[in-house]
């Protein structure tokens, strides 16, 4: 991966977050649900940290694009919510920007907290797993990745 490249601090058009409101949200709790367990899968995410959150909902609100993602961990899996409870046990929302910036490890959830950019509802114990977890991702472990050859060189890693 390109190290040098940063995100931008920037918000989407208001418009965005309205069409994205009146969306159907199932597709992005399946997105995000999949991608986790690659990620699991994959050897990213420490399994006895993903055991941790067993039972427990998750949401993901992209403040600016409009779009909630709910999931769960079922039997060490991630798997989507696709009829949501009205409150999960913890919640996240931010613009799309903050969560490309924790993605990329230009900022930590803390930071983005205490700016206001991230907010964190729920289980504040669930909060501080899941922090961890993020933060013992291993990016490295995409190399070794069973991913499709023409995957790997999209994400600019060894083939």
């Amino acid at each position: 991966m390109d190290k040098t490249f940063t995100v931008p601090r920037f918000a989407l058009p208001r418009l965005v977050a309205r069409v994205g409101k009146r969306l159907p949200q199932w597709p992005h709790s399946l997105a995000l649900a999949t991608a986790l367990d690659v990620a699991r899968r994959a050897g990213m995410l420490p399994a006895e940290r993903v055991s941790e959150l067993e039972g427990r909902t998750f949401r993901v609100t992209v403040l600016d694009a409009g779009g909630v993602a709910d999931f769960t961990v079922v039997r060490g899996r991630f798997r989507p919510v696709l009829a949501p409870a009205a409150k999960p046990d913890l919640h996240f929302s931010a613009n799309l920007s903050a969560f490309l910036q924790l993605l990329a490890r230009q900022e930590d959830p803390d930071t983005l907290f205490f700016n206001r950019q991230l907010a964190i509802e729920g289980d504040t114990e669930l909060g501080l797993m899941a922090k961890n977890m993020l933060d013992a991702v291993e990016w490295s472990a995409l190399d070794r990745a069973p991913l499709p050859a023409w995957f790997k060189g999209r994400l600019g890693l060894r083939v």
